[in-house]
């Protein structure tokens, strides 16, 4: 046996948008249940009210079954206020969307990002958090 997680049959594969949430940057990230594999795919700059318009086109393209969401917390596990407004920003996708969204432990994503050598972090962040949620789910 390889360690690869079985596939899904075509009819139960899913696949997903995952977010980095940042106040100036939000990374985005795409990946399926059927690759089992996360892959970076651009950052969303500084786009104020517009970020959800910028979000509504990617879920247009992508068309996700579900969304996951980075959710900060300290190395403690306690919370801070980036951890108020990363889960505020998934309740806010979630209502804006109807789409399910999952929220995900972030702690070091962008530190892996990096240590990976990430051109885009903030995407490669996304990426991280999202390889960790498909990697839960096997």
């Amino acid at each position: 046996m390889n360690g690869a997680a079985p596939a899904l049959p075509p009819s139960q594969a899913r696949s997903y948008l995952a977010f980095d949430y940042g106040l100036k940057r939000v990374g985005v990230a795409t990946g399926n249940t059927v690759l089992r594999r996360a892959q970076p795919l651009k950052t969303l700059h500084d786009l104020g009210d517009q970020r959800f318009l910028a979000i509504a086109q990617l879920i247009r393209e992508w068309q996700p079954d579900a969304l996951v969401v980075g959710v900060p917390f300290h190395p403690d596990g306690a919370p801070h206020k980036n951890t108020q407004r990363a889960q505020r920003f998934a309740r806010r996708l979630q209502g804006r969307t109807g789409l399910p969204v999952h929220e995900v432990d972030e702690r070091y994503s962008t530190v892996q990002a990096l240590s990976d050598g990430a051109l885009d972090v903030d995407a490669a962040a996304a990426a991280v958090i999202l390889q960790q949620y498909l990697d839960q789910q096997a």
